[in-house]
């Protein structure tokens, strides 16, 4: 078969069920049958597909349209799938400076920079990752769920920095997200933060486990619960301690929860410097002169975000295989305040 997932055109796929092929619900072989001829495409696509009438049976009296994805297919059964072109996306392109680390045909790997929204929401309608993706690609998306989109598979705040890969083929999305659900249990991927945090933590390694779920006080807010909420285990290792008032950390996540670090860090007193929404006034730190300890704070607590930055970033790669590792240097304003505790200019 000649036709590929990342034709720009429409595509009418002919798939006949093999005479010694088990039976089994209809998107279920579709999805056998497509990956066989070298097309992924997602069951839940093919589900969609398959409600918007682009799958019928060829019969002996012409096509019937089916309509249900858990029919029973049988032996011998010819199938003909059209697959739209992708639709353009939603989001406008627009025309954002990035910092392209790595790509090629299936994946883009971008160092984001704090203050771009990742995806267009209530509040954030527009110049957010996505549009700028959607500019910087062009037609080299070859369509995501049916639209010619970026495939975000994971996400970092908007004031969090730091490394990021995004999928540019349906193939490529499906196999990046897979990984991340993994949490990196199986070896493929690797994410690691540093993070600047208020206080020095009693031990040099120590993990954070705790079940995150939304706060009961502010439902804006996501907090460690003692009943409910999702499994969440960070890893964390202190890197070098600053007068004993802010400590720098690199922390590496078995699990992805939504402001997994920030909470954890929050739920045992050591917030992110900066943090405007899980960050607590270090009332308890009382600097022993007006000098040096006074400006440390002094600059800590002026620093305009949380001190996040995801500096490592290893996966697969969803087409070859190869293991990809990334390297992020801290930002300038990460920089900068490091250099005052350690006492420079």
């Amino acid at each position: 078969m000649d036709d590929t997932a990342s034709s720009l055109a429409a595509q009418r796929l002919r798939l006949t069920v093999p005479e010694t092929g088990a039976s089994g619900r209809l998107d279920r072989v579709l999805a056998d049958l497509l990956r066989q001829d070298g097309v992924s495409i997602s069951r839940t696509r093919i589900k969609a597909l398959i409600a918007d009438g682009c799958v019928s049976l060829a019969t002996a009296t012409g096509a019937r349209t089916i309509g249900e994805a858990n029919r029973k297919v049988k032996p011998g059964e010819t199938y003909h799938v059209t697959i739209p072109a992708p639709r353009p996306a939603k989001p406008e392109a627009q025309a954002i400076p990035l910092r392209v680390v790595f790509e090629d045909d299936a994946v883009i790997v971008i160092d984001k920079p704090a203050g771009l929204v990742v995806h267009p929401a209530a509040g954030n309608p527009d110049r957010t990752l996505v549009n700028a993706l959607i500019a910087h690609c062009g037609d080299s998306l070859s369509g995501i769920g049916g639209e010619s989109r970026p495939g975000i598979v994971h996400r970092l705040d908007k004031d969090t920095s730091g490394l990021m890969v995004v999928a540019k083929t349906d193939q490529a999305h499906q196999a990046l997200a897979a990984q991340f659900a993994s949490h990196g249990r199986d070896g493929r991927l690797q994410r690691a933060y540093k993070a600047l945090v208020w206080g020095v933590p009693p031990k040099r390694r120590f993990t954070i486990e705790g079940n995150i779920g939304r706060s009961t006080t502010n439902r804006k807010k996501m907090a460690v619960v003692q009943a409910g909420g999702k499994p969440a285990v960070t890893h964390l290792e202190v890197s070098k301690a600053y007068q004993g008032l802010i400590s720098l950390v690199i922390c590496r996540l078995e699990t992805g929860r939504t402001h997994q670090i920030r909470v954890h860090l929050a739920h045992k007193n050591h917030s992110v410097v900066g943090d405007p929404f899980y960050g607590r006034a270090k009332r308890g730190i009382v600097p022993r002169t007006k000098g040096e300890q006074s400006a440390l704070l002094t600059a800590a607590r002026a620093f305009p975000r949380q001190a996040l930055h995801a500096f490592e970033l290893g996966f697969e790669h969803p087409k070859n295989g190869q293991k990809l590792r990334f390297e992020s240097e801290l930002p300038e304003d990460m920089s900068d305040l490091i250099r005052v505790l350690e006492g420079g200019c």
